[in-house]
């Protein structure tokens, strides 16, 4: 006798002709849902079908049952129901015709399957094959750019600091320097904290779906260090690497120094545009990407386009560094899952930090590792700064394990969620068409292109004469800046000063 609390539901496949792709009506797939689990029941139909799109259990082009006969067969309300469809249909895994249905995304790619590991990689066998990379001196002089010199209005990396909790977050710290252990005040483990370790594993694979384990988890002091790492332990001097276009600049920066040759992909509404990496170097050694919100135009990479990604690096055997730095705050959406946790052959690097949810200067960031590149980022780490400070990691393990960091994130996604809009209202309100908006829907910041003849970086260091702190668009391209425009930070300016902020951006613009 089936658990009353569990749901069957058999799958039908039709009988068509699969080669000409007829799908069957809405047939429903085999799937459980159990009311006593601690998972969701919205998040249970999620990682279903998710699951079964990635294993081709469901074929491109297939309709879905409705989400009303979907909830009566799994004897659920048909809430949870609707928020699965609506995540599914957000990442794109999903697709809806008008007046038709349902169906898996027909964009996605027909014979892309995960594989399993293989057994016989050993770990000296994969370490061999990847030397640590040279360091070569191709930076310029550090030069601090006028906007970049000051906090306020449109500061990009500037959080709500006057919402953090920081009269809780001192008695965590006072907690663990009143009574110090001796083993406190050594050299700590070298991939971090163990508890804090855990803490994380823990959350990223219930908030992100990581797949991990503690002892894949380094501590590192912020994402860059992790980005620096990955690059010191994968690539050699003259690697070919894929960078977003535009993208971070200062992952171009850390990969020019390693002597890299960068090879700029570009970006479009779906992320990365995977097909075209591939026809500029197919045999790249790595791509660095921000699939889950993209810096600076603030894209999603597609369910099509993380598939297609993963592919290339299990045929060509590259790497992917997942960079993950503010997902955890999306307005229409639940956060997208990671690419990481769709890998299935170890070759994606996940890297996440706790700077724009808790402050920068904690300077605490991750990096999720494959198990048998563990060892290698374990000996550079080492010859670097040994392991992170003790203090700070055990007040986090504190903050997260009693609950305090989920609050946090709830009530700044929120805060967040309404300065964004109070955004882009006034842009609109203060603009019109004039302005185009990229990526309001996560993070926090948006971007806005400008019509053809603009300048962005002569407007960004005209207003930071004004104490306005505009990010220009154009610094982010390795080649032609095909945009000007502006990365515009939201999280530090109050709903009620936004339209003022505003206003100030319009005179900059329009002033000479």
């Amino acid at each position: 006798m089936v658990d009353s609390n569990i749901h069957l539901i058999r799958l039908w496949y039709n009988h068509y002709d699969w080669q000409m792709k007829k799908v069957s009506s809405g047939f429903s797939p085999i799937m459980s849902v159990d009311r006593k689990a601690a998972k969701p029941l919205h998040k249970q139909i999620y990682d279903a079908y998710r699951a079964m799109i990635v294993a081709r259990s469901l074929r491109v082009g297939q309709q879905m049952p409705s989400t009303r006969a979907l909830a009566s067969e799994l004897g659920i309300s048909r809430i949870p129901v609707l928020s699965a469809y609506s995540q599914l249909l957000a990442e794109g895994y999903f697709e809806s015709r008008v007046g038709a249905g349902t169906f898996v995304c027909s964009s996605l790619p027909e014979q892309v399957a995960p594989n399993a590991r293989r057994a016989a990689q050993s770990t000296e066998g994969r370490s061999a094959s990847r030397p640590v990379a040279q360091r070569v001196s191709l930076l310029p002089s550090y030069e601090s750019l006028p906007w970049l010199r000051g906090f306020g209005a449109f500061s990009v990396s500037q959080p709500a600091y006057d919402q953090f909790p920081f009269q809780l977050w001192s008695s965590l710290v006072m907690r663990h320097c009143r009574n110090p252990h001796a083993s406190s005040l050594h050299y700590g483990p070298i991939l971090g904290f163990e508890p804090l370790r855990e803490a994380i594993c823990t959350y990223l694979r219930t908030s992100r779906a990581v797949r991990c384990d503690p002892d894949q988890i380094m501590i590192v002091s912020g994402s860059q260090q992790a980005l620096e790492l990955s690059a010191r332990v994968l690539l050699d001097p003259q690697s070919s690497v894929w960078i977003e276009e535009p993208g971070y600049w200062l992952t171009r920066s850390l990969l020019m120094a390693a002597g890299c040759r960068l090879v700029p992909v570009p970006v479009d509404s779906e992320g990365l545009d995977v097909a075209a990496g591939i026809r500029l170097s197919r045999n790249a050694k790595a791509a660095f990407v921000a699939p889950s919100h993209q810096f600076p135009l603030g894209a999603t990479m597609s369910a099509s386009r993380r598939l297609q990604l993963l592919e290339w690096a299990r045929q060509s055997g590259s790497w992917i560094i997942e960079d993950d730095y503010d997902s955890e705050y999306r307005y229409a959406s639940m956060p997208i899952a990671s690419l990481q946790g769709l890998d299935h052959d170890s070759r994606v690097i996940y890297i996440g930090t706790f700077s724009k949810t808790l402050f920068p200067s904690l300077r605490i960031g991750y990096a999720v590792i494959p198990k048998d590149l563990v060892g290698r980022f374990v000996a550079v780490r080492y010859t670097i700064d040994i392991a992170s400070p003790y203090l700070y990691q055990a007040v986090l393990t504190d903050f997260i394990n009693e609950g305090h960091f989920a609050r946090h994130i709830r009530r700044m996604r929120l805060l967040y969620g309404e300065r964004r809009t109070a955004l882009v209202e006034s842009l609109r309100k203060e603009f019109g068409s004039s302005l185009n908006v990229h990526g309001s829907e996560a993070g926090m910041y948006l971007a806005v292109t400008l019509s053809k003849g603009s300048r962005d970086q002569e407007v960004a260091a005209r207003a930071a004469r004004q104490k306005l702190w505009l990010l220009p668009l154009s610094p982010a391209y390795l080649g032609k800046a095909t945009r000007q425009g502006f990365v515009l930070g939201f999280g530090s300016t109050r709903p009620a000063e936004m339209p003022r902020a505003v206003a100030r951006f319009r005179v900059a613009l329009t002033s000479k």
